[in-house]
């Protein structure tokens, strides 16, 4: 599903350059939960910017669900982003003065789904993230869990074939982290594939396999590839 061959990402000012992936090597197949760790400043946050398709590349091969990214236009990648990309935040992002249902009818807006599709894909999501009954509420009167919930279905309402989450669990307590990984393992179950950059190691070894990132490269060759990316 997502193939990165020594991508190379260098962002420049005028005086200085710095090289935030170096021949940055990975294989996610189509099914997995991979794990990505590192510390501060290693590189994992631009590989997901890169991998999501916010953010360009210097050098390299990147290949998701078989497109050549390197080949595609402004236009076709905004296409492949909005229509197999969803993104998961640690800080929810969600619009304070809209309710739940209306913070994921959102994006669905933009993609340009007519009412019935969009109020089928949300009641879908509500009901798979445990918040059915809070469709009307606006974000305060959430709590931190449940609004990291209401983030994850907004990013599933547009059936994405895989997720992208950046320390989804960042700013929950233990309890609600374990609460938030058991739903990104359902929905792992379900199919979709999940990559996620974690600092929390007991989070982390839930997933399939872990991948560590220091230096702007994978320097845990063991965690390369598993056997599901062995397969495609």
């Amino acid at each position: 599903m997502l193939e990165m061959q020594n991508v190379v990402k260098i962002y420049r000012t005028d005086l200085i350059e710095t090289h935030a992936l170096r021949d940055f090597n990975l294989r996610v197949a189509d099914g997995e939960f991979v794990a990505v760790t590192g510390p501060s400043g290693s590189g994992k946050t631009t590989f997901l910017n890169v991998a999501g398709l916010l953010e360009g590349f210097e050098s390299g091969s990147y290949r998701l669900d078989g497109k050549n990214i390197g080949e595609l236009d402004d236009d076709a990648r905004s296409r492949t982003r909005n229509q197999k990309i969803g993104f998961i935040f640690q800080s929810f992002n969600l619009i304070p003065d809209l309710d739940v249902f209306d913070n994921i009818d959102v994006p669905l807006r933009y993609r340009g789904f007519n009412a019935a599709e969009r109020r089928r894909r949300i009641e879908r999501v509500l009901e798979l993230v445990g918040l059915a009954s809070r469709a009307r509420h606006v974000p305060s009167q959430l709590s931190g869990g449940q609004q990291q919930r209401v983030a994850i279905a907004r990013a599933l309402a547009g059936e994405p074939r895989f997720l992208l989450a950046d320390e989804p669990t960042g700013n929950l307590d233990s309890l609600m982290a374990r609460q938030i990984m058991d739903l990104l393992e359902e929905i792992n179950s379900r199919g979709t594939t999940i990559i996620m950059v974690t600092h929390d190691p007991e989070l982390a070894n839930r997933a399939h396999r872990n991948v560590h990132v220091m230096d702007g490269q994978v320097t845990d060759f063991h965690a390369f590839e598993s056997p599901l990316a062995a397969a495609v």
